[in-house]
């Protein structure tokens, strides 16, 4: 019997397509104004600790990398899946989406620490987003209110716009929207911005 090799490169499928291999780079912040009710904590596990099967449903504010534009939000939920008092922290696994008005929404899913760096799957996406796939790196700034992340998209049909191209602020504990954008102004927001 012949022995079967895999290969990770990227090949043509039998129809003959192949995936966008370019990679698409873009930041935003996610940033919670305690404005929202979000997140919401169901104890589940019916524990005075964090616990496995805790549920955190959340809906947070999206600005642009230089906090000049409100581009939308997140919506989702994080399943506790390990209490970590050693780093005073959890595991969860996350599963949520960057909705951003007429640009479309992102989804991504994956482990969440709440004490590193995390890295999450882009599982899809819509409008400009339409077939996306990669990664996204999740970068805790100040839990559970501020988050910068950096996309690695591939799979789009085209460039991302120069909205979304915006050179980051960088990532601190102290960093804040733009008044106008804030307040949603016109000029600070994208199109259609989701709310």
């Amino acid at each position: 019997m012949a022995a079967t090799s895999a290969s990770l490169t990227t090949t043509p499928a039998a129809s003959g397509s192949l995936r966008p291999a370019k990679v698409h780079e873009f930041c935003v912040y996610e940033i919670n104004e305690r404005d929202r009710g979000s997140p919401a904590y169901l104890r589940l596990g019916q524990k005075p600790v964090n616990s496995l099967g805790d549920l955190v449903p959340f809906t947070n504010k999206v600005y642009s990398a230089d906090l000049q534009k409100r581009l939308g939000i997140t919506a989702g939920m994080c399943i506790l899946i390990k209490n970590m008092p050693e780093k005073k922290g959890d595991r969860y696994e996350a599963i949520f989406s960057f909705h951003l008005g007429d640009y479309g929404q992102i989804s991504v899913q994956g482990s969440y620490i709440t004490t590193e760096d995390t890295y999450l799957a882009i599982t899809g996406g819509t409008g400009i987003f339409t077939g996306a796939y990669g990664q996204v790196k999740l970068q805790q700034l100040v839990f559970p209110f501020k988050l910068f992340y950096t996309f690695y998209l591939q799979g789009l049909a085209a460039d991302l716009p120069a909205e979304l191209l915006v050179t980051a602020v960088t990532p601190s504990p102290v960093v804040e929207p733009s008044p106008a954008a804030r307040a949603c102004e016109s000029g600070a927001i994208a199109p259609n911005y989701t709310d």
